[in-house]
């Protein structure tokens, strides 16, 4: 459950001229929600607190292992994440355990990760996401969610996917 607070000064001047000054908001995460930090996150790893640390992580690349831990948290095997991220097994298996791996595959990592983020806030659990990304549905022409997870748009539908589970609305 993410609270925002927001608040809003009005100043008055003599002159009356009346000045609005930029909202501010803080944001409080309560409780324990899922995170795409803990998914990612490694104890050799700088700690990630916020969106840019995911961000400075994904745009440096990050170790082989970070991706295998990461797939060893949401139950894929090597061959499905290598689907996803466009690689080949022979080559995900040649890279040793801390070789930084290319940009393109961290960021569908990250990508990945906010995924599965977002599925365990919708089902409230990760074990019941996990069973249902790798169920077909008709929503997705008879394919498991995670067989749309080689493109961005497969992404994209998810996601969408996701919200309508979220709200009730289901296809």
């Amino acid at each position: 459950m993410v609270i925002i607070f927001v608040y809003m000064s009005y100043k008055s001047k003599t002159d009356s001229k009346i000045e609005l000054n930029e909202p501010m908001a803080a944001y409080a995460i309560q409780g324990n929600s899922p995170s795409i930090y803990n998914l990612l996150g490694s104890s050799k790893l700088p700690k990630l607190s916020n969106d840019f640390d995911v961000l400075t992580l994904a745009r440096q690349g990050f170790p082989k292992r970070v991706l295998l831990s990461l797939a060893k948290k949401i139950s894929l095997n090597i061959q499905e994440l290598a689907n996803i991220l466009h690689i080949s097994e022979r080559t995900l298996q040649r890279y040793d355990d801390d070789d930084i791996i290319k940009t393109e595959y961290a960021e569908k990592a990250v990508e990945l990760a906010r995924l599965y983020t977002r599925g365990e806030e919708v089902f409230g659990s990760i074990d019941k996401f996990k069973i249902w990304i790798k169920t077909p549905g008709l929503v997705f022409r008879g394919e498991a969610p995670l067989a749309l997870l080689d493109t961005s748009a497969g992404f994209d539908m998810v996601f969408k996917e996701l919200g309508r589970i979220e709200y009730g609305i289901f296809a």
